[in-house]
């Protein structure tokens, strides 16, 4: 059992190592999604398919483990232990990427069910390690909202990396040797937490219950079950839409079944009494910032995805260029989260979050409206520096939000929660948008109609994040302002 961790060795370089490896959870989750979308036109042609339906399933199988499997791990680690789940993540993740390198061997479906695969590794990494950041700096809240801005910064880092080793990769070998060298750094990762990770202290509220329920209602196995099931069904019917087109019937029968799931989770977790989703539990303020979050960072996929395909295939660049030009995001996203550090602690987090989907949706619309021969120097540099402000202000917004609304036993759920959010709404985003540009370029239109379609579809998405972040400001101003004040500077 495991509900605090022992604060990290007082020597300054232990305690650095400690925060390095605890951000390197998101850095290769963000890595790995670079992994197959900077190659995916090469990864496509090695398998003979150019169909921008089934290369979008390269990427949204990815996501949509990430985002589905997190639900669960998250109370794995409240239950068995935070560290152990870290480490195994680590370590999945690794042997997952290398079956990945070896699917050039046999076939698309192999490598489409090894990134379904890979992606099970950050869903055990991502809520684990918020809630080892929680549990280890509980008492010093200045230090651990700096830490949750910096886990958030390194998620464009992160990509950025993952871009430039597989560009290089790709050119001066092959796309699989971006899989291999990443299987061996996760399972270098894995090994290093072993020794890094503080050992978990035994919460005695925690060991009662224990004590009183059963295992099977702690994990809340019949919640997990349908929850997941529900998660794929839609998620699938959505990107698989876009592979194959809606005209299929199992695909309306699989989203139909997907939703009615999806209902009977949320009656079992209203009921259950350790729920994966504690509705009870959510404030008003969680909530929004959870359809905010969503919003914005479905938007976010598409802007990178087809922001790629469109300086890969309409401006003819090299992925090597590509992804120089793309290492903006990461200087970006670092001043961002340094950023959202400070000011998290002076502003109300409703404004942070209006700051975080104007970013969204002011970079979308430069892309959007940028025309193809235009210098990289113009919308396309502006916008690759505003769009990481939506990621590092909204993660560890959403973030203090969710975990502050979580018990302390909790604060797996309150991470898997925020997470599951984001990688899931990546996928979802991505057969969104994938559908209606699928649909288009079949009824006649050309690639760049198809590309400016699905940045027209994020756009839509920010924009809902956009009005909730407004909503979310307007009803927070009715408190008194003396309680601002306390609030903010809690």
């Amino acid at each position: 059992m495991s509900s605090s961790a022992k604060t990290p060795r007082t020597s300054l370089a232990f305690e650095v190592l400690f925060v390095s490896i605890i951000c390197s959870a998101q850095l290769m989750t963000q890595a790995g999604l670079a992994l197959s979308v900077v190659p995916m036109f090469i990864i496509g042609n090695s398998y003979g398919s150019s169909d921008p339906g089934q290369l979008s399933w390269f990427t949204a199988a990815y996501s949509l483990t990430v985002g589905t499997f997190i639900l669960i791990a998250g109370r794995l680690g409240d239950t068995f232990g935070h560290k152990r789940f870290f480490v195994a993540g680590f370590l999945w993740y690794g042997l997952w990427c290398m079956i990945g390198g070896l699917a050039i061997y046999s076939n698309q479906i192999l490598f489409d069910i090894s990134r379904a695969m890979q992606g099970i590794g950050p869903a055990f990494l991502l809520p684990n390690a918020i809630a080892i950041i929680g549990h280890t700096y509980a008492g010093q809240i200045r230090k651990q909202e700096m830490i949750f801005s910096l886990f958030g910064a390194t998620a464009p880092g992160g990509f950025v990396l993952g871009a430039v080793f597989s560009s290089l990769l790709s050119e001066r070998l092959s796309w699989p040797w971006a899989y291999w060298i990443m299987a061996i750094t996760c399972c270098t990762l894995g090994i290093i937490s072993v020794f890094v990770i503080p050992r978990a202290d035994v919460d005695e509220e925690e060991e009662e219950d224990s004590r009183i329920s059963p295992l099977w209602q702690r994990l809340d196995i019949p919640g997990s079950v349908v929850g997941v099931c529900g998660l794929v069904l839609f998620n699938f019917a959505w990107n698989q839409g876009a592979s194959i087109g809606w005209e299929a019937p199992y695909i309306g029968v699989t989203l139909a079944l997907g939703v009615i799931v999806l209902c009977i989770f949320t009656l079992i977790e209203i009921k259950a009494t350790h729920p994966l989703v504690p509705f009870r539990l959510l404030t008003t303020e969680a909530l929004l910032s959870l359809i905010c979050i969503s919003a914005g960072w479905a938007s976010f996929g598409n802007f990178v995805l087809y922001l790629w395909t469109m300086m890969d295939n309409l401006r003819n660049q090299s992925i090597l260029l590509t992804s120089a030009q793309f290492s903006v995001v990461a200087v970006s996203g670092l001043c961002a989260a340094i950023t959202t550090g400070f000011v998290i602690s002076h502003l109300r987090i409703s404004l942070v979050m209006l700051m975080a989907m104007t970013a969204f949706t002011v970079g979308g619309i430069l892309f959007a409206t940028m025309p193809v021969d235009q210098i990289y120097w113009a919308q396309t540099f502006v916008g690759l520096i505003i769009l990481p402000w939506g990621m590092d202000m909204s993660f560890p917004a959403g973030t203090i939000v969710v975990s502050r609304a979580m018990p302390k036993k909790q604060q797996g759920v309150g991470a898997s929660l925020v997470n599951t959010v984001v990688n899931y709404s990546i996928s979802i985003g991505l057969g969104i948008a994938g559908t209606v540009q699928v649909y288009l370029v079949r009824g006649g239109a050309d690639p760049l109609q198809g590309i400016r379609s699905s940045w027209y579809t994020a756009i839509g998405l920010a924009g809902v994040g956009f009005c909730t972040a407004i909503v979310w400001c307007l009803t927070e101003k009715r408190p008194k302002k003396s309680k601002d004040v306390t609030e903010g500077s809690v």
